[in-house]
């Protein structure tokens, strides 16, 4: 497998904002459906755009909804969102060996910028795909082809890594080898079922995979 290319998902995959994003849900939620939706209930909400989430629990008060939970995000970011061990000598070492590698995420850009920046991953990245850079989110290929094409480099040398279905999916829908990363709050169990070509358990499962350990 001769692979030069990765495309990461950001939440939950390099960055952990599980909380962050379980807190803003919730304060959300209970602003507009108060005591319906519990812990466990917004977890499924976890990697679909915000408006395909919203539009399920009131398809008429969507944009505010997505204003509210966006202002409590921001405002919480930096407070609530932590790292995942190994990540960033991971992404550092795929840098250094010369990797082309970008982020496509269905969060809005500006927030995914906040996310890399607080961690220090933004000096690897130079092209980052938000929600509001395509027409279609994942699992629909464009924003993986847009990040492709931003980089200079063909689906032939490139993997998706990502923590949800969406993310596998849209792997699989432009046909290129996908992983999936252990950590997912999903959990194992559901993990499996994507049915990703790897499962990492650690990011530096990574370096073995692309075959960046033998450099």
């Amino acid at each position: 497998m001769n692979i030069d290319t990765l495309l990461f998902d950001l939440d939950g995959t390099l960055i952990n904002t599980n909380e962050l994003i379980i807190a803003s849900f919730l304060h959300t939620l209970d602003q507009y459906k108060p005591g319906e939706y519990t812990r466990e209930k917004v977890i499924e909400f976890i990697g679909p755009p915000l408006a395909d989430s919203f539009i399920t629990v009131d398809a008429n008060r969507v944009e505010d909804m997505i204003q509210t939970y966006r202002t409590f995000n921001h405002e919480k970011h930096d407070e609530l969102v932590e790292e995942y061990e190994g990540v960033y000598e991971t992404i550092e070492r795929l840098h250094e060996l010369g990797f082309k590698m970008a982020i496509v995420t269905t969060k809005i850009r500006k927030t995914a910028l906040m996310g890399l920046k607080l961690t220090g991953l933004d000096k690897f990245f130079d092209v980052v795909v938000g929600l509001d850079d395509v027409e279609n989110a994942k699992p629909d290929p464009e924003p993986l082809e847009k990040a492709l094409a931003a980089l200079g480099s063909t689906k032939e040398t490139a993997m998706m890594v990502g923590d949800s279905q969406f993310d596998v999916l849209a792997g699989k829908n432009l046909g290129v080898p996908t992983a999936v990363v252990g950590w997912s709050i999903k959990g194992e169990e559901k993990i499996r079922t994507y049915e990703a070509d790897y499962i990492l358990s650690n990011m530096r499962d990574l370096i073995a995979i692309v075959g960046a350990d033998k450099s």
